[in-house]
This record gives structure tokens, C-alpha cells and sequence, in this order.
């Protein structure tokens, strides 16, 4: 009789037990042989040595799976142990599997096209409406790359620019002030990662989201960095932002043109980036429209709404200003 410790640190134990711990039940019933005994990250196994080895393979096709797939089904714990492929629902075009499994991918060619322009370039810039998608796919894209071990670690960063209210008048110590801005973020990853380890690797600074001023001086190695709201930077901001690139890292910045919340004197620095960077190797670019628009149905509408207003406004502006002239 041997004793084998094998160590499942890549998954949510929640996850990967059950609930009540009915996967682990199942995988007992399987073994009977074996005595098994489970806490956190750490299975023991007690029992012949070709059985204790079989057993560890197959607990560490389980622990991929469960990985992959952000669940682990009565039908695939069946299946893996007998050696079928699991029957699980192939997709094309799966980044990667949210909570519960939930595929997540490309829904509109321009989100196809946006993991397509990540993957051949270092610095991607993906600019639209709100609800195209941009700062999800980002983030999947950021999140895929981690769990594959391209990288080690995800910066996800917005500027905290006031949209109408005052950051000075919110409630609380500086974090308490600074998280309401950073909360699409967390809502983004909160899809795509497990509770448990999505707090470990908070906790761990593997996935480290911040505001934009806390970039400055440090150098982003091994890593994908997210920069969202990217209009509301100033010209000085995102070159700061864009020179922490390190080796074996990617950028994507995102941003909405249209929804400038600087003060009117300030250039935004988004525009003023993609003006230099023109035409730069290495720099890609994906325009999404409001055909892109992937949340509620009313959003497309009210999009277009104001985009009728904002002409109808200029186009008074403007034969205001030529009625001054010629008066």
C-alpha cells in the first residue's frame, strides 16, 4: 500500500467537489479500492501503486477539464474515467468557458475580428459605442491568455474621470472612492472566473486592477494590460500608459470617442494616439458601429437617437456661426 498526494491548485475546489461534495462522492464510488480523503487544493490516496496511479491520471484529467471548462459534470467525470472524450458541446471560436461553462466568443464580425487583431499584434485598439462588447472580449482575451500560461499576470486599468459627479464626495477611504469607477471590470471577470479563485488571484496580484495614475514608473512584463475608457485620458496619461509595455506583453486599449467626459479645453489623449500611431507596425485597430451593439435591443436605438441629435446640434451650430459672419 503507497500514499500519493496529488495537488489541484488551478481550479476552485467548488467547483471541481461539487456541491456537497457530490463529484467527490461519485469519484470514491468509482475507486472503491482506494481510500480518498480531500481538503482544499490537496487529495490524498491510499491503495495499491498501479491503482493510486491510475487514479492520479485521472484526477489530473478531471482538474484540466474543470479548468477548461469552468465546471465538472456528473457526464464527464463518467466519461474521463472510462477514457471517452467527454461529450461536451465543441464550439469554433470559443475564447474561453465562463462560470457554469458558458461559452464566451466573438458574437459580431467585429468581435471576431478583434481577437483576430490581438493575436497579431502587441498593441490593439478597439474603439466604439457602448454595448459593442469591446471591453468583454478584451478581457476574455486577457483572461484566455492567462489561463493558457502565456502570461503571468492581468493590469486592467481605467482613468477615474467623474461622468458628472465629484470622486471627493463619495463615501469611504480612497479604494471606497476609486472602485465604483473600476466596477464594470470587476463584473467582467466575475464572469469569467470562479469566486474563490478569481479572490485568490486578487489577493495574489495575478489579475491587479487599478486607475490609470497608479501606472506610472513600473514597467509591465509577462502580462496583458487592459486600458478602458481610454477617451477620457489625457494626452500625457496614455503616452505614460502606453511606455509601460514590457517584454512578452500585449495592450488593449478601448475607448468611445463620442463619450468624452474631459473638460472641453482638455484634448483627449485616445485621439491624439491614434493620430501618432498611425500606420505603426505592431499597432492594430477595430472600429465597432452600432451594428455591433450586443447588450438590449433599446440601446441600438437610443445610440442612434442621440447620434441624429448630436448632427442636428452641429449642423445649428453651425449656421448659427455662419449667420454671425455674414451679419
Amino acid at each position: 500500500m503507497i500514499e500519493r498526494i496529488i495537488i489541484v491548485d488551478n481550479i476552485d475546489p467548488v467547483v471541481f467537489y461539487g456541491v456537497n461534495n457530490s463529484n467527490m462522492h461519485l469519484i470514491r464510488n468509482l475507486f472503491p479500492k482506494l481510500r480518498i480523503t480531500a481538503r482544499g487544493s490537496v487529495i490524498k490516496v491510499i491503495g495499491e501503486e498501479c491503482e493510486t496511479a491510475e487514479f492520479e491520471k485521472k484526477i489530473k484529467e478531471l482538474a484540466e477539464h474543470c479548468e477548461r471548462f469552468n465546471r465538472l459534470t456528473e457526464e464527464a467525470i463518467l466519461d474521463i474515467i472510462k477514457g471517452q472524450a467527454p461529450a461536451e458541446l465543441k464550439r469554433d471560436g470559443v475564447i474561453i468557458y465562463g462560470i457554469n461553462g458558458k461559452p464566451i466568443q466573438g458574437r459580431t464580425p467585429n468581435q471576431e475580428k478583434l481577437v483576430e487583431t490581438f493575436t497579431n499584434n502587441d498593441l490593439t485598439f478597439a474603439l466604439g459605442p457602448a454595448g459593442t462588447g469591446k471591453t468583454y472580449i478584451a478581457i476574455a482575451l486577457a483572461v484566455r491568455a492567462l489561463k493558457n500560461r502565456e502570461v503571468r499576470k492581468i493590469i486592467l486599468s481605467r482613468p477615474a474621470v467623474e461622468a458628472g459627479e465629484k470622486l471627493g464626495f463619495l463615501p469611504g477611504d480612497m479604494r471606497d472612492k476609486i472602485d465604483p469607477y473600476l466596477q464594470p471590470l470587476y463584473d467582467a471577470l466575475e464572469d469569467m472566473i470562479p469566486a474563490v479563485k478569481l479572490k485568490e488571484y486578487m489577493d495574489t496580484k495575478v489579475i491587479q486592477i487599478a486607475p490609470l495614475a497608479f501606472m506610472r514608473g513600473r514597467t509591465l512584463n509577462d502580462a496583458v494590460i487592459v486600458l478602458d475608457e481610454a477617451q477620457n485620458t489625457t494626452t500625457h496619461q496614455i503616452k505614460m500608459f502606453l511606455t509601460r509595455l514590457g517584454m512578452n506583453a500585449k495592450m488593449i486599449i478601448t475607448g468611445d470617442v463620442t463619450q468624452i467626459d474631459l473638460p472641453r479645453t482638455t484634448k483627449s489623449g485616445l485621439i491624439h494616439a491614434l493620430d501618432v500611431l498611425k500606420g505603426v507596425e505592431g499597432v492594430g485597430r477595430v472600429d465597432f458601429s452600432k451594428k455591433d451593439i450586443v447588450r438590449h435591443h433599446l440601446v441600438q436605438r437610443i445610440v442612434e437617437a442621440y447620434e441624429r441629435h448630436d448632427k442636428l446640434e452641429k449642423e445649428a451650430e453651425e449656421k448659427a456661426g455662419a449667420d454671425e459672419q455674414q451679419g
